[in-house]
């Protein structure tokens, strides 16, 4: 897949040292199953990060992470493949990795709605840090800002912000210097992979208010 869009490159080190907490290395590997670049460069460092990692042994998170994921490969009936054909085959829509814990497809998912136009589904086991966002066609989320890192990566559709235009498969990855306010820009909506270490700074009071409710 021609990607736009990834992951720096600190945080690919990161994840092919198993570093990452769970929730974003979950996101990195759902990007670099489909982008050839990132496989590239999370091949060249990965040895030298598990070295550092090996130094570290009062981290907080486990360094086992992505082992985890890449565990969930090489179960069966799960793939994984540099093509977007693989990732959407005709029994769903859900991309393969992700299958083992939503199912194949969207629709079958128990959404909840945030307000007119979005709604979210936070995956089980996360602690409110991982979740898919669905945005209907032409919504404007909430002008935010973040109290620790985001990384967003584009499941369906796409949307536009201050960074850019974002579609299938590119990653946003989001530090706490940046406020933007995503709008999904084409016709079928947007679905997208959020992880967050940290809540959301919302403008609004309105979003203020709601927060707690929707674990932002």
């Amino acid at each position: 897949m021609n990607c736009n869009h990834h992951p720096d490159d600190s945080t690919l080190f990161s994840y092919g040292a198993g570093s990452l907490p769970d929730s974003l290395a979950m996101v990195v590997a759902c990007h670099v199953a489909v982008c050839e670049q990132c496989q590239g460069k999370v091949a060249d460092t990965e040895q030298i990060g598990l070295g550092l990692v090996e130094q570290e042994p009062h981290q907080s998170m486990s360094s086992h992470s992505r082992d985890r994921i890449l565990d969930m490969l090489s179960e069966p009936g799960i793939e994984n493949s540099a093509t977007p054909a693989a990732q959407h085959e005709s029994e769903g829509d859900v991309p393969v990795l992700l299958r083992p814990l939503l199912g194949n497809r969207f629709s079958n998912l128990h959404w909840r709605t945030m307000a007119p136009g979005m709604k979210q589904f936070i995956l089980p086991a996360s602690r409110g840090k991982l979740r898919l966002l669905k945005i209907a066609p032409g919504t404007l989320l909430p002008s935010h800002g973040h109290n620790g890192s985001e990384l967003t990566l584009v499941l369906k559709g796409s949307y536009s912000d201050e960074l850019g235009r974002f579609c299938v498969g590119d990653v946003a990855d989001i530090d706490p210097d940046v406020t933007h306010q995503p709008v999904a820009d084409t016709h079928e909506g947007c679905i997208c992979l959020i992880a967050t270490d940290g809540p959301l700074r919302f403008k609004g009071l309105v979003p203020r208010l709601l927060q707690p409710f929707f674990q932002l």
